[in-house]
Formats: structure tokens, sequence, C-alpha cells
């Protein structure tokens, strides 16, 4: 029953597509290459500090716009705020909801709200999944070869990043646009 309300409400609004998925964020780093002049080594701070958060998000590839959520942990409670915010952002729209099997996603304690649908990619196949090339995006431009003294320092660059993804929808749509996804819109 609950479905055929949702197939019926879908009709009425516009169809979004997004894809959704969060990442780990935190004080350990891995050094990335970067450029210096010849005959320079250039030295890169790194540090093992296990202190995490984690950001959600959401893309969608046909125009590049994002949503994303800076939130405490990958869990059911947490997918769930990101969930109730999707669906009042887009509360005009119909969204179906790509995204991985992960145990938060599939929790029986979820509540789906009534404008998303949730639609499962397969198992062990994050390459489908354009988000995970945003999270190399922000690892790379916005975190790269940063070793960050506090939680507060990697909530700021978590800030510097989502506005980078915000004011930049053409980068996200050629990151997240693969040819399958667009082909089948």
């Amino acid at each position: 029953m609950r479905k055929a309300k949702r197939k019926a409400s879908a009709q009425k609004r516009r169809l979004r597509v997004l894809f959704t998925d969060e990442a780990r964020f935190g004080r350990i780093n891995s050094p990335r290459p970067c450029w210096a002049p010849r005959k320079v080594r250039p030295e890169v701070a790194a540090q093992l500090v296990r202190e995490y958060i984690y950001l959600y998000g959401a893309v969608c590839p046909k125009d590049g716009s994002s949503t994303f959520m800076v939130l405490p942990d990958a869990d059911t409670v947490c997918f769930q705020i990101f969930l109730d915010a999707l669906a009042k952002t887009y509360s005009r729209e119909f969204i179906m909801l790509v995204l991985d099997g992960a145990p938060n996603h599939n929790s029986g304690d979820l509540k789906v709200p009534a404008n998303i649908e949730l639609v499962f990619l397969p198992p062990y196949s994050p390459e489908l999944n354009p988000q995970e090339n945003i999270w190399e995006e922000i690892r790379e431009k916005i975190f790269k070869n940063y070793a960050l003294k506090s939680m507060d320092e990697v909530n700021a660059k978590l800030d510097e990043a989502v506005l980078y993804l915000d004011r930049n929808p053409r980068i996200v749509q050629s990151i997240s646009s693969f040819p399958y996804i667009i082909n089948s819109l």
C-alpha cells in the first residue's frame, strides 16, 4: 500500500536522481604527491591520530547540485537525520536515491521519507557510485597534505569543501556524470 502511495506521489512531482554516500574525514592523513622546484624535496606533515567525523553527501549528476551534512557517526541515526534533511531540501520533488548496501542504509529502524525511494547498487561495486569520486576530489583539493591539529580544523576544512562544491556545480557535474547515468536519464 505504501509503495502505491509513493508511486502516485512520484507521478505528481518532478523526479530527481541523487547518488549518496558517507565518508570519514579526520586527523589521520596520508601524504600525496605534490609539485616542488627541481632538487627540492618537499616536506609534508603526517600524523596518525584516530579522530573522525563523517561527511554525508548526495549529488545529482544531471545538474551538479549537491547536498552535504557533517555528522558524528556512520550509523542509522545519522543517516536518518541526513535523509530527513534531504527530503526537506527537495520537498517539491520525488527523489530516487541511489546508494550502497551499508548496514545503516538497510536498517529496519530507518523511516524513509515519503518523497524518497531508495535504490541499492549491487554489492561490492563502489565504482558505480559517482559520490565516491566526489570524496576523492575533496581529499585531493581540500585535504591534500594537511596535518590538522584539532577536530575543529577538520570541521573547518569540511565547510571549505562543501562551499567549494556548492559554488562549482559544473565540477560536481563533470565528476559525477558517468555515461551509464546520463544515458539512462
